[in-house]
């Protein structure tokens, strides 16, 4: 990012964000003036991405997202280079496995709750007591529409993802009234991480969206940058799905 903003003063901690959402997110809060720490698993990759944020504008940690001692320095990482941690995006994922629920292997299911859901909660209890106990703040979770209806092949990713929409209603009645906890639901969003569900077929998954496209990043950095706003102020507890209109044609409200 090239153009120059105002220093908003706040400051944002985004897992999970060397490309794609995470990614999206960061950059969309960069532009309103914050400053991020992001993290990431590749070296390199969070290099880069830490680069076209801006130098002096981002700093990043990489580790894997489930590990406590990397989230801890992540944490400590943000303090010591703004600080601060005003808000907090939990984006970091997995999703290795697809297949029917009767035939999941039940340590790849473990896996995927550690990364998706208890290193979302290890985050936010870090970020808490390190900054918004005593100074407020926000966390938002990405979730997914997969956590809100039956999703065939997926199962153990939806499953993770209806247990962050639970720990973001978790979250918010607990941290109230220093920090508002919401989260974001989105459909598939055109990602390497979901590649799978529209590489080569993207008009044919498309079809489904009233709206008529897929999702693309950039949507939902925007989302994240209005839940971590003054203008979200009197909301917590939220889930706000973004999913280009794809719930009203499978009846779901």
């Amino acid at each position: 990012m090239t153009a120059e903003v105002a220093d908003s003063g706040r400051v944002a901690l985004v897992t999970g964000a060397s490309r794609g959402i995470g990614y999206a997110v960061a950059e969309a809060l960069v532009a309103r003036g914050d400053r991020v720490c992001i993290t990431g698993r590749g070296e390199d990759a969070l290099k880069e991405a830490v680069a076209r944020l801006g130098e002096g504008r981002a700093v990043g940690v990489a580790g894997k997202a489930h590990d406590e001692a990397h989230q801890a320095r992540a944490v400590e990482r943000a303090m010591d280079a703004f600080g601060r941690v005003d808000h907090l995006v939990n984006n970091a994922g997995t999703n290795p496995v697809y297949g029917p629920m009767a035939e999941l292997d039940l340590q790849v299911v473990r896996k995927v709750f550690e990364t998706n859901v208890i290193s979302a909660l290890g985050f936010a209890q870090q970020t808490y007591r390190a900054w918004q106990r005593e100074h407020g703040g926000t966390i938002v979770n990405i979730a997914s529409v997969a956590g809100l209806a039956p999703s065939p092949l997926i199962g153990a990713y939806g499953m993770s993802k209806a247990a962050m929409v639970n720990l973001t209603v978790q979250l918010a009645h607990e941290f109230a009234p220093a920090v508002r906890v919401n989260a974001i639901a989105p459909a598939v969003v055109k990602t390497r991480f979901a590649q799978a569900l529209w590489d080569g077929r993207e008009e044919e998954a498309a079809a489904g969206y009233p709206l008529g496209r897929l999702g693309a990043p950039e949507d939902i950095g925007g989302a994240a940058a209005f839940l971590t706003s003054e203008q979200a102020d009197w909301i917590t507890g939220q889930t706000l799905v973004v999913d280009g209109g794809l719930f009203l044609r499978a009846g779901v409200h």
